[in-house]
């Protein structure tokens, strides 16, 4: 799952950059995709370890990282929904895009938290 992880870093790092590219460089929270896909890539490069503890502890962060993006990004989608202001296209594009890399994220490390979970008890 550590190797998952840095995928869906990379992934985020190149959303933050391609929003923040896309707004002309003016909207600096257009990177807020990049510095958790940065948090989660250094934490799911230090889960690569044979020390099982050191995997499931930096694998456990990374799945908390998840979690609270995604909530935030939620409420963050729910608040932009409810303004009166026009919605920006790229900010638009650039939340759902999150909130969907890290629910598909989120629901991979539950699953494989859960098989880990019953290959140790059999």
């Amino acid at each position: 799952m550590a190797k998952t992880t840095l995928v869906f870093a990379a992934l985020l790092i190149a959303l933050g950059l391609a929003g923040f590219f896309g707004t002309g460089h003016t909207h600096y929270t257009a990177l807020i995709p990049a510095w958790i896909g940065l948090a989660m890539g250094v934490l799911g490069w230090m889960a690569i370890s044979p020390d099982e503890k050191r995997r499931k502890l930096f694998m456990h962060i990374n799945v908390t990282i998840g979690l609270l993006g995604f909530l935030g990004t939620f409420a963050e989608m729910m608040r932009s929904f409810a303004s009166p202001k026009p919605l920006d296209l790229v900010a638009t594009g650039s939340k759902l895009a999150l909130l969907w890399l890290l629910l598909i994220y989120v629901f991979l490390c539950v699953r494989s938290f859960i098989a880990a979970r019953r290959e140790g008890k059999v």
